[in-house]
């Protein structure tokens, strides 16, 4: 698997912003390069989703960790 180009911290950041700094996070990234998104917002979780699925993107996983969810999306 290739190395993650781009870290995006938005713990603390409620729904929109995520998501908001998400999409502007990979719009940066060549394709088939790999965001990691730590967030606090329970709603991140079916945002995330909802995001790679209207994007394109690949939402590889997505964790939960030290009370943070973790997303590893890959730019289509």
């Amino acid at each position: 698997m290739t190395d993650i180009a781009e870290r995006l911290d938005a713990r603390g950041m409620n729904c929109p912003l995520p998501i908001l700094r998400t999409r502007k996070a990979i719009n940066q990234l060549a394709s088939g390069q790999l965001l990691e998104i730590t967030a606090t917002d329970p709603g991140s979780l079916k945002d995330m989703a909802s995001f790679c699925t209207q994007t394109g993107n690949r939402l590889l996983s997505s964790k939960e960790a030290d009370n943070c969810f973790v997303f590893l999306i890959e730019k289509s």
